[in-house]
């Protein structure tokens, strides 16, 4: 039976909805909430995005980034690694991440080829439109 873009997009949907009440997307929606809303934890993360930046555009004019700055940005990496909210939203972060992974897996097996289905060999992938550029 034929299955047109509408059902697919339809079964999408629900499958969308019911990601969003899944325990794992709602921890990981509440962690991002706590980590927004925590004063301590934002000034972390933009002193950190703040300092990154900062050794981009030095190395990109050619300058070395010095020890201490290395050393610097760890400290603060730390910290941040070590702030129980942040802590909490890369735990259910994985989780979340984890989740979507095993949904996209099982969307993709009736994908595959029949012989890697069984174990076999993959094959190469078909070749497709060749572009070539003068």
């Amino acid at each position: 039976m034929a299955v047109d873009t509408q059902q697919i997009i339809d079964a999408a949907e629900k499958l969308g909805q019911m990601l969003s009440e899944h325990p794992a997307v709602v921890r990981y929606q509440q962690a991002q909430k706590a980590v927004a809303e925590d004063a301590e934890a934002n000034r972390l993360l933009q002193e950190f995005d703040r300092t990154l930046e900062q050794l981009a555009r030095q190395e990109h004019a050619g300058m070395q980034v010095t020890d201490a700055q290395r050393q610097q940005l760890e400290a603060l990496q730390s910290r941040i690694v070590s702030h129980i909210k942040v802590k909490n939203l890369n735990l259910a972060q994985v989780e979340f991440i984890d989740l979507l992974r095993r949904v996209n897996q099982t969307i993709q097996k009736p994908l595959a080829p029949a012989q890697q289905q069984q174990g076999g060999q993959q094959s190469p992938p078909a070749a497709g439109p060749r572009l070539a550029t003068y």
